[in-house]
């Protein structure tokens, strides 16, 4: 018996150790198609209600879709790039980055650069980028290495808390001139701990403080207060008057829609068209039935991204993918409830397809760091 046992052993080890040499690097080939019709199809419709506004202002219609198109392409090499690394590099570079970023946000309050009414922005001339767009990628990072540190302990709220604490000064900085922003940040962290950690109490209890947090920066300054009024009756405020024409763009867009580029809202009557209020023109040009297939590609890249978070190699890969996803259903969650008027108003822009250089080229480099985590998935090959 104990001859047999022996021998049953070492085939077992024979069996999975010729497994693992049959076994090969996995490239999600699925979710960078899902990633690139994203951005060309947000190319296609950035051009179409950018147009009008860059003849009238830069006497060039194609202004917007060149420097949209630049940091497209130059995002998707950062992507691929990065889907050749390592993933677990970051946790070594996650501290000395999050300072960075402290750092650059610090600058924004002191030295920024204001565009519409807001102080977000830092650069030279024409070059400019947003240090809070930077900030969502690296506090995934940060707070997933720390999490991942942090695990067997994370089951009181203390040790949430010092998990939160770094993050949430930053995302404190954004807050002051980008709440909207500041409320994606808090979901990430928030999201991170709760995938971590398995006490709930103390996780409600930590949500709680960072509601009542964002609560004191909504109540801090008027304006904010205002969207919620603005919000609830459209037509009795000025500024409502871009959520009525939005809606107006999307009740005229029928099932079908009015065709590719033949949108009226977007000569004017939408302000800034191609940026935070873009879904309005895609459902006023492509109807319903695009709306809802764009709403449908994005739950495909989030439902991909989550196969891959349940089958990373170790926690820190999947803590990585949870933030990714969690930006990107937050962020589109925001922008199609704002633009629908289902949420107050605030600037969000659609992942992917609105107008922002920073925020694709730093939405594709999350996609990369997503790719390098399924690039270590192990897969059997066929016999």
């Amino acid at each position: 018996m104990k001859k047999r046992r022996a021998k049953s052993k070492l085939l077992k080890k024979l069996f999975w150790r010729w497994n693992e040499e049959k076994q090969t690097d996995f490239f999600d080939y699925a979710l960078l198609f899902l990633v690139l019709f994203l951005v060309a199809f947000g190319l296609v419709i950035v051009f179409s209600t950018s147009a009008y506004t860059g003849e009238l202002r830069k006497h060039d219609p194609a202004y917007y879709l060149k420097r949209q198109g630049f940091f497209a392409v130059a995002g998707i090499m950062v992507m691929l790039f990065l889907s050749e690394l390592d993933y677990h590099i970051w946790k070594k570079a996650s501290k000395i980055i999050m300072i960075g970023t402290f750092i650059l946000l610090v600058a924004v309050l002191l030295a920024g650069v204001a565009s519409h009414g807001a102080t977000r922005w830092l650069g030279v001339g024409s070059f400019q980028f947003q240090p809070s767009e930077v900030a969502k990628i690296v506090i995934i990072l940060y707070t997933a290495h720390l999490a991942t540190i942090k695990a067997i302990k994370l089951n009181n709220w203390k040790t949430m808390a010092r998990v939160a604490a770094f993050p949430m000064v930053c995302i404190a900085l954004i807050a002051k001139e980008n709440l909207s922003t500041a409320i994606i940040c808090s979901a990430i962290v928030m999201m991170i701990i709760f995938v971590t950690s398995p006490r709930i109490k103390e996780f409600i209890i930590l949500a709680i403080v960072m509601i009542a947090v964002m609560a004191i920066f909504l109540a801090a300054a008027s304006y904010r207060l205002e969207r919620l009024y603005v919000w609830r009756h459209p037509e009795n405020y000025e500024k409502g008057y871009q959520t009525l024409q939005a809606l107006y763009a999307i009740g005229s867009g029928g099932i079908f829609g009015k065709g590719l580029g033949q949108s009226i809202q977007k000569l004017g009557f939408i302000p800034e068209s191609h940026n935070d209020y873009i879904f309005s023109v895609i459902c006023e040009e492509l109807g319903l039935f695009g709306a809802v297939c764009v709403i449908c590609i994005f739950l495909l890249l989030i439902w991909r991204c989550a196969m891959i978070a349940l089958s990373a190699p170790d926690l820190f890969g999947a803590l990585i993918v949870v933030g990714v996803i969690t930006h990107i259903a937050v962020q589109v969650f925001v922008n199609i409830g704002v633009v629908t008027n289902t949420l107050p108003p605030t600037g969000v822009p659609l992942p992917f397809i609105s107008y922002g250089g920073t925020a694709l080229f730093m939405l594709l480099s999350e996609m990369g760091l997503v790719l390098s985590v399924a690039r270590q998935l192990k897969l059997p090959k066929e016999y």
